[in-house]
């Protein structure tokens, strides 16, 4: 059976050969054939349609009407075909999705997958004791995402962090116990396994098993954490929309600020927040990890088979 990117290929193939060989008609099919090839070798940085129409020197809405009236589908549709094709290839190979680093397209999805999250939030008065009388319990461990640093406290999960490579590590902890500077640490993978397996196992995300996490911070930020839990898996929104959502709508760069002090990464999904442009900006463990995030939550929407 044809993978998706292939029938899409195919399809496009057939439609432009049995297109008159008039002039006019052969000067169209060098641009279809442009435009799938600006497609095929570019699709990792997802150009969206004045991009493509600029390689190209024409105007967007006649690219799109001529590449649809030959081909059957809108550029973006046969870009979406391609990223998912690879992102499914990557996934089949047991490949990190880290390597995928691409960024789909955000509307909807067919079918929802969550870490079915409850949450608890640190009372002030610990808050402000910097992690005193607290002990956290922290392991690396291999994830879709690179190595993880996975913060546990006798309350729930505390922190999520990213590094890449061996460097990475050193500075991935100092950044987390930074938060936390009064906070006792115990080294125990062992004791941080079974958390980090219900992470990053799609398998074992259930409602019948939340996983528990404690959010550390000031309540302003606490209540920013708490709007991006509501997310759903697979969508995104915008910094002026969670500023929207907690009563701040001028706060959006405050709201930016204390997202990218969220302690715990991809649990508290900060990476389904993009700018009001729709573009992705910065994100504290890297911009490629949130493309890459963001990647395999729309391949998991996209296909039942890569939940698995």
């Amino acid at each position: 059976m044809l993978d998706e990117s292939a029938r899409v290929e195919t399809a496009v193939t057939e439609a432009l050969v049995s297109r008159e060989t008039s002039p006019r008609s052969a000067s169209d099919y060098e641009v279809v054939r442009r435009t799938i090839e600006f497609i095929l070798e570019n699709w990792r940085d997802q150009p969206q349609m004045p991009e493509i129409a600029g390689h190209l020197g024409m105007d967007p809405v006649r690219l799109q009407r001529l590449f649809a009236r030959w081909c059957g589908l809108t550029p973006k549709c046969f870009l979406q075909a391609i990223t998912l094709d690879n992102a499914k290839r990557l996934l089949d190979q047991q490949a990190t999705v880290l390597e995928t680093a691409y960024e789909a397209g955000l509307s909807g999805p067919g079918r929802l997958h969550d870490l079915f999250v409850v949450h608890e939030a640190m009372t002030p008065g610990e808050y402000r004791a910097r992690g005193g009388g607290l002990t956290i319990t922290y392991g690396f461990h291999e994830s879709l995402f690179g190595e993880a640093l996975v913060m546990t406290t006798p309350r729930g999960l505390a922190g999520l962090a990213f590094a890449d490579g061996a460097d990475g590590r050193a500075a991935m902890l100092e950044d987390m116990t930074r938060r936390w500077p009064a906070a006792e640490y115990v080294r125990d993978e062992a004791a941080t396994e079974a958390t980090a397996r219900r992470i990053f196992d799609t398998g074992a995300w259930s409602p019948d098993t939340p996983l528990r996490v404690v959010l550390i911070g000031s309540d302003f930020e606490v209540r920013v954490w708490e709007t991006l839990l509501g997310i759903p898996f697979g969508r995104a929104t915008t910094y002026g929309d969670v500023a929207s959502r907690i009563g701040r709508p001028t706060a959006a760069r405050a709201v930016g600020a204390a997202i990218g002090r969220n302690p715990i990464s991809f649990v508290v999904p900060c990476h389904r927040v993009v700018a009001g442009t729709g573009r992705l900006t910065g994100y504290h463990w890297g911009l490629t990890r949130k493309r890459a995030m963001l990647g395999w939550e729309r391949a998991i929407c996209e296909g039942s088979d890569l939940a698995s």
